[in-house]
């Protein structure tokens, strides 16, 4: 089965993106110096590695979907979260600025496994769009859920110490300005019965 041309580039532009993750996650683990942020790192290093080579599988053997290449693995258990669970507001978030050092600390790995996740998400649910080949196109459909559960796991943990605060704006403003829109008719004859 051959691939279309914006389906090859895709791939190979995702392919390219999963390598950078998994040396950046490797190098993460290694330095991450709290025992729940390097098993948090370690854990999304290898879902990292197997949605790699899930991919790098079927780009060779187009029977590898048959065999487990369209199963989803996602990276964090996020449905017993609830938004009664997060921390919203601010509360005298601490300066922050580059740092050149050669070392993480525990709060950048957090920040660059989230900034990862968030644009994995994106470039895979993007690339997915391009995608003619039903297997390719459903791989990276998960690809992007496991980032999008990832990036989630991560917020949540960095809500949880204070390190990554949500700005609220004033109850009666969210409601009034979400209020606004209103149901949508369920069919176009029913939106007849509105202006009668």
């Amino acid at each position: 089965m051959p691939f279309g041309a914006h389906e090859t580039m895709e791939v190979h532009e995702s392919l390219n993106e999963k390598i950078n993750t998994i040396n950046h996650f490797s190098l993460y683990a290694q330095q991450a110096q709290h025992p729940a942020v390097r098993a948090l790192v370690e854990r999304h290093l290898q879902t990292a590695i197997q949605s790699y080579n899930q991919l790098v599988a079927y780009t060779h053997n187009y029977q590898a979907a048959s065999q487990g290449g369209g199963t989803n693995h996602p990276t964090g258990n996020i449905s017993n979260t609830s938004y009664q669970n997060i921390q919203y507001g601010l509360r005298h978030p601490a300066p922050i600025a580059p740092q050149a050092a050669g070392i993480f600390n525990d709060q950048q790995i957090l920040s660059s496994l989230l900034i990862c996740h968030k644009n994995g998400a994106k470039n895979s649910m993007s690339a997915s769009l391009e995608c003619a080949d039903p297997n390719i196109r459903q791989m990276l459909i998960h690809c992007a859920l496991d980032a999008n559960n990832g990036a989630y796991e991560v917020f949540f943990l960095m809500n949880e110490q204070g390190q990554y605060q949500v700005p609220t704006l004033n109850d009666h403003t969210a409601k009034t300005f979400l209020h606004t829109f209103q149901p949508a008719p369920n069919a176009p004859n029913q939106q007849a019965a509105y202006h009668q």
